[in-house]
């Protein structure tokens, strides 16, 4: 994280449009320095010691709190995700996976890409008007970038405090259970396969409104499984149950499985990776899924 963050001052009331505290503007609940003094328990003289600093340099309160080193970057971001009612993985004993930047660093500009798609995907094919429908994320190839995508798109759909459930669905080359850090022995081939079992949904600690289905024991027919008529149900009933549900699927270049569930899912976007992706694959794998059912969400450009 930059030293040119931007960070709320002490007061409890955020700035009007004009600079000024009070008026119409905003008042908070709390303010970032309060978090940061019951956290690192400073004295009124270390506050003042702040409030000094922040005047005579012109930064914020936490950056301030950093520079003295009374507070560290990650409690600035652990007070900030308080203050905006945020969840927050704190980067010290972090259990995700550093591809989880929208846990890791929910404040980034990487993060902020992500909110953006969210905002159009909600004003889109996941609008609270339209049907409702799961999102399937497919890629040309493996190595496009797609789980990477998928588990971050979970989780700042979670960071809205709707129920959201990500279905890793690539019984390929699965990886969520690996970034979530949650058992795969049990999940969605489980289910599909017939076999009862108990615990295929699993909430993740840290973000309380995300769930992920594992993809479970990886089956030699995985084709087969997805065009059975329990898929179809099981997303019925995931659907009822979730506010949200993002469906990771197998690459494309592994056979149909993508397409498969993109039908069954609803809706589609497609995911792909800057200087990886083959352009002649992409136009393929686009053409397809807007000539089948699915409501098409469009294009993303991975840079990651």
């Amino acid at each position: 994280m930059g030293n040119n963050r931007e960070f709320p001052s002490l007061s409890q009331q955020a700035p009007t449009p004009d600079g000024e505290h009070g008026g119409s503007g905003l008042v908070l609940d709390r303010s970032i320095g309060d978090f940061l003094s019951e956290l690192k328990k400073l004295s009124n003289a270390q506050i003042e010691q702040v409030l000094a600093y922040q005047r005579q340099h012109g930064v914020r309160f936490g950056e301030a709190a950093v520079a003295l080193k009374l507070a560290s970057q990650d409690d600035v971001m652990w007070a900030l995700s308080k203050q905006f009612h945020y969840p927050y993985s704190s980067g010290e004993g972090a259990h995700f996976n550093e591809e989880l930047v929208a846990a890791i660093d929910p404040f980034s500009e990487q993060t902020e890409s992500f909110r953006g798609i969210r905002s159009q995907l909600m004003l889109g094919v996941m609008a609270a008007d339209a049907p409702k429908r799961a999102l399937a994320l497919l890629s040309p190839n493996v190595g496009d970038g797609k789980t990477f995508f998928a588990a971050n798109l979970a989780v700042v759909f979670s960071q809205l405090g709707a129920k959201t459930l990500l279905i890793d669905a690539d019984m390929r080359t699965p990886r969520q259970h690996r970034l979530f850090g949650i058992p795969a022995e049990r999940g969605l081939s489980s289910v599909l396969s017939g076999r009862a079992e108990t615990n295929v949904v699993r909430p993740i600690r840290d973000l309380p409104s995300l769930f992920v289905m594992p993809v479970g024991t990886l089956p030699p027919n995985p084709l087969e499984l997805l065009q059975r008529p329990a898929f179809g149900l099981l997303l019925q009933e995931l659907l009822s149950k979730f506010d949200h549900v993002i469906v990771d699927t197998p690459a494309s270049a592994h056979g149909a499985d993508s397409r498969v569930l993109a039908a069954k899912c609803g809706a589609a976007m497609v995911v792909t990776r800057r200087n990886v992706s083959q352009m002649k694959a992409v136009h393929k794998l686009v053409g397809e899924v807007a000539r089948g059912s699915a409501q098409f969400a469009g294009v993303v450009i991975n840079e990651h």
